[in-house]
């Protein structure tokens, strides 16, 4: 993590304004389906928090409403760009499918936010290439979806996420797809990206072995209701690498993790 994510980390939380803050959140929808019911969460500067739970538990439904691409029913929501006129950019979301544009090349589908906020593409071919740089597709910038893998199409997701410099970045199962060993390289990959970003991450994951491998904390809910029943801090300290993966530490960490969830799932 980069050094002004430490010391944002270490600071007591009374010091430090949430990025995040759910309060009393309930989602019920038209046919009375209860997908939240007061749901409390707060997510500080610099935190990489995981999301993790059971299907229909609300993990996605919560991240969509931080998103403000959905509404809640009851509760309060506080999350980056409340407090400004023009709140674009300030929250990048990673959806499970890339949903890239096929007639568009690795460049133009990055560089699609910047567009839409009325940037040229001239002004922001830096902004662009560096994110680009920074995914590992520096060869690809003019290649087309058809002739990347699945691994390199997610990778355009998350540099065309990242192209604004958010506070935030939300993330929704954007491995779920993906085989084991290009989830566990674009895991390496996404705490190196994190690191040289100044960004917050919330991450939906069904994964309780890339929980633990991300996360400095991991919230667990339980559904019907979605509700949150308990969190576990994961105290490693970052870079983690391979040897984390193999170590007594990490494996005692997903035993914890994998008793809370087996709670909620009872």
């Amino acid at each position: 993590m980069n050094a002004g994510n430490t010391a944002m980390l270490d600071m007591p939380s009374t010091q430090v304004k949430p990025i995040v803050r759910l309060s009393g959140v309930d989602k019920i929808y038209g046919n009375g389906t209860v997908a939240l019911r007061d749901l409390n969460l707060k997510v500080q500067p610099g935190e990489f928090v995981s999301l993790l739970g059971p299907s229909g538990c609300g993990k996605s439904t919560a991240l969509r409403i931080v998103a403000d691409l959905g509404q809640h029913t009851a509760g309060r929501v506080d999350r980056p760009g409340d407090d400004v006129t023009d709140a674009r950019g300030e929250i990048g979301f990673v959806f499970q499918e890339p949903h890239l544009m096929p007639w568009a090349t690795v460049f133009d589908n990055i560089f699609l936010p910047l567009k839409l906020a009325g940037k040229s593409k001239n002004a922001a071919r830096d902004d662009v290439l560096s994110v680009i740089e920074m995914v590992g597709l520096q060869n690809f910038a003019n290649a087309y979806p058809r002739e990347l893998s699945g691994g390199m199409k997610m990778r355009v997701s998350i540099a065309r996420a990242l192209v604004t410099k958010p506070k935030l970045l939300l993330m929704d199962e954007p491995f779920a797809a993906l085989d084991e060993i290009t989830r566990n390289r674009l895991s390496n990959d996404l705490l190196r990206i994190w690191a040289s970003t100044s960004s917050t991450v919330m991450f939906v994951t069904h994964s309780v072995y890339e929980s633990v491998f991300l996360s400095s904390r991991i919230v667990v809910m339980a559904a019907r209701p979605g509700r949150i029943i308990g969190e576990i801090p994961i105290e490693r300290a970052y870079p983690r690498d391979a040897e984390y993966r193999l170590s007594p530490e990490y494996a005692g960490y997903c035993r914890d993790v994998s008793a809370l969830l087996n709670k909620a799932m009872e």
